[in-house]
């Protein structure tokens, strides 16, 4: 069968249903995420400089876990059981955001919400490779971005809607996130078939996947996509920034979720696409377009005025995503051996968990300390960083 042939195949039941297990995932996350910098800067007093170390805090955590979830779903070769840990917890954190009073009781639930996700993100990831052809791997991951980014967007505008109709009660309207998580949940269950180990690999659950002394066996290629990874983060930090851009703009406190839903409706609408782009062309061009929009982006968001400007930069935000999230990710299985790939995913997660960090932490003191145009002037340089090191990836490097 030939390489064409091939790559217009079917893609496996299990990605989509992990695709529809992330997009009612994501309206429940989205639709708390795109109401919680608000909620936190407005109602419960928080600086932003105490919002970006929540934020940072929170997505490290997710990336950091990563390391141990994917290391033991390569020791057990079992991926969903921890992917159906990592969606459960996530949907028992949810009631706790209604319920907070303090930043601090946000914060914990916050980072026990980014916890589930840590958990079940690389084994999903390696579940998706395992089950995909190498040549249908780049369309595999993008169509599970994309249904996830699908999520993203409907969740910020059922908030929207649910504001309207609860007169902007922010309490009340959180209360809606516990459904599509537990309808999430339901679709790992029923739907998600765990392949196990293939025969050839019967041995490997003889003994551990990877040792610390041994993470230089995953290769040159994958350090450089992983450190590369890491300086990308740099330049993109929480999106809660953007939020609370747009309402320093004049976007009323009702309509804040737009903000996470334009940008969602553009990833989701492009993160598909670039994946069979990288399938026929390979990574680099993606990233590096992916890049020069995130620096546009930054720059409109630094120098542009009024809410036009404002939601055009948040277009270009999710353009960016969607060139480059999925590639990242396939690039990552391309690297990985197949023995350690949920490691690989969990290490990667890991480096990119510290920059995340970083990245948040540092653009919340630019924007108290200095200015937001400082924020997004940063976040333009290490944008510039990253595509210096996108550039010397070789063109014929596929995922």
């Amino acid at each position: 069968m030939s390489p064409d042939t091939t790559s217009r195949k079917a893609l496996p039941r299990t990605v989509w249903a992990l695709g529809f297990t992330s997009l009612f995932m994501d309206v429940s996350s989205e639709l708390v995420h795109g109401l919680l910098p608000l909620f936190l800067v407005v109602n419960l007093g928080a600086s932003a400089a105490v919002l970006g170390l929540v934020e940072g805090i929170a997505e490290a955590a997710a990336q950091v876990v990563k390391v141990f979830s994917g290391w033991l779903s390569d020791r057990l070769q079992r991926r969903k059981a921890l992917a159906v840990a990592g969606y459960g917890l996530a949907a028992l954190t949810k009631p706790l955001f209604p319920l907070a009073g303090s930043v601090a009781l946000v914060a914990a639930a916050r980072v026990l919400d980014r916890l589930g996700k840590g958990i079940r993100g690389a084994p999903r990831d390696a579940l998706v490779a395992d089950v995909t052809p190498p040549e249908q791997r780049g369309a595999a991951f993008g169509l599970r971005q994309s249904l996830d980014t699908i999520g993203a967007t409907i969740g910020p505008l059922a908030a929207i809607g649910l504001m309207a109709l609860f007169d902007d009660d922010v309490r009340a309207v959180l209360w809606f996130a516990v459904i599509p998580a537990l309808i999430s949940v339901a679709i790992l269950i029923v739907f998600v078939r765990d392949p196990g180990p293939p025969a050839s690999r019967a041995g490997a659950l003889k003994r551990v996947p990877i040792e610390l002394g041994q993470l230089g066996a995953l290769g040159r290629f994958y350090w450089f996509v992983a450190g590369a990874g890491a300086v990308f983060t740099l330049a993109r930090f929480s999106e809660a920034f953007l939020v609370i851009r747009a309402y320093g703009t004049g976007l009323p406190l009702a309509f804040a979720p737009a903000v996470i839903a334009v940008m969602s409706l553009v990833f989701a609408v492009t993160a598909y696409p670039a994946g069979r782009l990288q399938d026929r062309f390979g990574a680099r061009p993606l990233l590096v377009a992916g890049l020069a929009v995130l620096i546009a982006a930054d720059l409109l968001l630094a120098f542009g005025s009024g809410i036009f400007a404002v939601f055009l930069a948040i277009g270009l935000w999710g353009l960016h995503l969607g060139l480059t999230q999925g590639v990242l990710s396939a690039l990552v299985a391309h690297a990985a051996p197949a023995h350690v790939r949920g490691t690989a995913f969990g290490v990667f997660g890991l480096t990119v968990g510290v920059t995340t960090l970083a990245a948040s932490v540092i653009a919340g003191v630019l924007w108290d300390a200095v200015s937001p145009e400082a924020t997004f002037l940063a976040g333009a340089g290490f944008a510039g960083a990253a595509m210096v090191a996108f550039l010397a990836l070789k063109p014929g490097a596929r995922a």
